[in-house]
């Protein structure tokens, strides 16, 4: 039996609305969220950031906005944690909030990315061997490869940062330092103000017994700007301190 037209037009709506995020956060306090956001660094505003997430998913759990700032507050705190317990549960809570995200607009990149970058800290937590067996890989790249279909350039090139390290962070004989080296200087050739790029190609030259092009690199770390993100510039500034001493040393 045919449907009716009126019918058909009904469910079309229906089938549109169905698919369409769910977005109760104004506008405002999403701004208010990114503000914080750009403060994580400081105590304070990383524990009323914390606090306004949970409120907000609590009275809109399906709200896309909200989930993917969670997951993306929940990445950070991943990496910056040094217990790799503390490592592993928040890895766990991102990738499983940004799957929740997934589900509700499977074409936006944010979720895919977050849940990517979830999965990485997971699997770095437990170890990568660990990881592998688990067979996290093919979720990992399942997402991370979405987020570059979608929008490689997100949030100055992160996803082909991450898929560049992740070249890098495979164990032999997966391990892929010209493939890593190919996307990070894509990444950095795009958005030269990214200093997580420079950071891990520095790192991918080093291995690759290129010590003075990873000098190069490291250099436009120590000596960037971290304008673009304060906390996110002070955090990689730091840790490349290791590598540059590395390198000093490969060169003498």
């Amino acid at each position: 039996m045919l449907t009716p037209p009126s019918m058909r037009l009904i469910l079309l709506v229906l089938s549109l609305l169905a698919a369409w995020p769910v977005q109760a956060a104004p506008p405002e306090l999403l701004a208010s969220l990114d503000a914080l956001h750009a403060r994580r660094a400081e105590a304070s505003a990383l524990k009323e950031l914390e606090a306004a997430l949970k409120k907000e998913l609590q009275a809109s759990p399906e709200d896309y906005e909200l989930i993917w700032r969670s997951s993306r507050l929940m990445t950070w705190q991943g990496d910056v944690a040094e217990d790799s317990r503390l490592k592993k549960v928040l890895g766990r809570q991102a990738w499983d909030m940004c799957e929740r995200g997934v589900k509700v607009a499977p074409d936006r990149v944010e979720c895919h990315y977050f849940a990517a970058v979830g999965i990485g800290t997971y699997s770095q937590a437990v170890g990568i061997m660990k990881a592998l067996g688990e067979g996290l890989e093919g979720k990992f790249n399942e997402r991370l490869d979405a987020a570059i279909r979608i929008n490689p350039d997100f949030d100055l090139g992160a996803p082909l940062v991450v898929k560049g390290r992740y070249h890098y962070e495979l164990p032999w004989p997966k391990r892929d330092l010209t493939e890593s080296t190919k996307l990070l200087e894509k990444a950095t050739g795009k958005f030269p103000q990214n200093l997580r790029a420079h950071y891990y190609l520095a790192e991918t030259l080093l291995a690759a017994d290129k010590a003075g092009k990873a000098k190069e690199s490291i250099a436009k770390v120590t000596q960037g700007s971290g304008a673009y993100d304060p906390a996110e510039a002070k955090l990689v500034q730091g840790r490349a301190k290791k590598v540059e001493a590395k390198i000093e040393e490969e060169l003498k």
